[in-house]
């Protein structure tokens, strides 16, 4: 039973970890395009803002989904129910 527990506590670090570390990565060159596509066409910042805001936003809302995962798996674990 320890051992099952402790492999999905594993698994939720590797699951969270990768999560953050692709977040991470894709929030910064997603920042950074936004600010080369600003520097190119000045004139275009508002909509390019916006639309990089919507997928932060989408970003944000897939991370809460991982969370309610997340919760599921520490909580409501089937195979630890047995």
């Amino acid at each position: 039973m320890e051992q099952v527990y402790a492999a999905v506590i594993n698994a939720i670090g590797w699951m969270v970890g990768l999560a953050f570390l692709g977040i991470g990565i894709g929030l910064g060159r997603l920042g950074a395009k936004v600010a080369e596509a600003v520097g190119r066409n000045p004139e275009t910042k508002n909509d390019v803002v916006h639309s990089a805001l919507t997928v932060a936003l989408i970003v944000v809302v897939l991370v809460l989904l991982l969370f309610a995962f997340v919760f599921l798996l520490l909580y409501f674990n089937p195979i630890l129910m047995a």
